[in-house]
């Protein structure tokens, strides 16, 4: 099975032996282990391994909208084995999000009466939407973005094994990254801080952004068809999302940006999956967004 989120070039997380950041998580979960209360489920916002994630199947390409139900039932087989050498036995859904009704209560079934040594690790991007009998059988973990400090210190850790990550561009990339160390190698590498900087430049010049410089950065974009188009979407989304939740506009402008933000996104996608122009695509969006600040 294919897994569908791998950054090309840079090594899978599961082969780093090093933790960075959520210090307070790992010395809690520590204690607990030393004081025998480890919890049996934690629902997170080697062993012997089962991972359950949306993945295309081998020879295929498409990647499903869930994880199948069919593969949630592997669990009650994966943990009725007996572990090797007595050992402890964990599940990895990534994420609990993407599991549908049946696959979720399939699930259930497990937590309600979970194996001796089993250790569930449920990922999940919205917890409140999670079922309250499956919440209420795992602990839960609200992890938070790290710090500057702490993604810096993972790109510095991953350089010895990827020779394109420049030691100089690694500070603005960490401060740039939200928090996120994949969004940091791909900020890091190539011309990404380039186009993350072109595009907040014309942010900050709405409703008149310079058409030279929407020019340039369109040429940018359709030079590179690597990670550009999505850096070019995320800070123009962080950007609507910045000014929607920092209060103080009219409701027709919220609405509006709303609509824009929305726009963005289908227009992106469509620019990557039928290859279309860049440019016309930068000044489509920077006309919408002109139009929304205006209104």
């Amino acid at each position: 099975m294919s897994e569908g989120d791998i950054l090309p070039g840079a090594p899978h997380p599961r082969t780093r032996a090093r933790l960075f950041g959520h210090a307070a998580f790992e010395a809690d979960l520590l204690g607990d282990w030393r004081a025998g209360r480890f919890p049996h489920a934690l629902l997170i916002g080697g062993p012997e391994l089962l991972v359950l994630r949306r993945a295309a199947e081998a020879g295929e390409d498409k990647v499903p909208t869930i994880i199948p139900a069919e593969m949630v039932r592997k669990v009650r087989n994966f943990f009725g084995a007996t572990a090797a050498g007595g050992g402890w036995r964990v599940c990895i859904v990534d994420a609990v999000d993407d599991l549908n009704a049946f696959g979720a209560n399939a699930l259930l079934k497990t937590l309600e009466e979970p194996p001796p040594r089993a250790l569930f690790l449920l990922v999940c991007h919205a917890p409140g939407r999670v079922l309250p009998t499956i919440r209420s059988r795992t602990r839960l973990l609200r992890l938070r973005p790290l710090s500057d400090g702490d993604v810096l210190a993972a790109l510095d850790d991953l350089r010895g094994d990827m020779e394109d990550l420049q030691e100089a561009s690694l500070p603005g990339a960490a401060a740039a990254a939200g928090g996120s160390v994949r969004r940091a190698l791909v900020l890091a590498r190539g011309e990404g801080l380039e186009v993350r900087s072109a595009t907040l430049r014309l942010l900050e010049q709405l409703p008149n952004a310079r058409p030279e410089e929407m020019h340039a950065l369109g040429a940018r974009l359709q030079g590179d068809r690597a990670d550009g188009l999505d850096l070019f979407v995320e800070a123009v989304s962080d950007w609507v999302a910045g000014a929607v939740t920092q209060g103080g506009l009219e409701r027709r402008r919220l609405v509006r940006l709303g609509e824009v933000w929305e726009k963005v996104r289908r227009a992106a996608g469509e620019a990557d999956t039928f290859n279309l122009d860049r440019k016309a695509l930068v000044f489509r969006i920077f006309t919408e967004l002109a139009e929304a600040v205006r209104a």
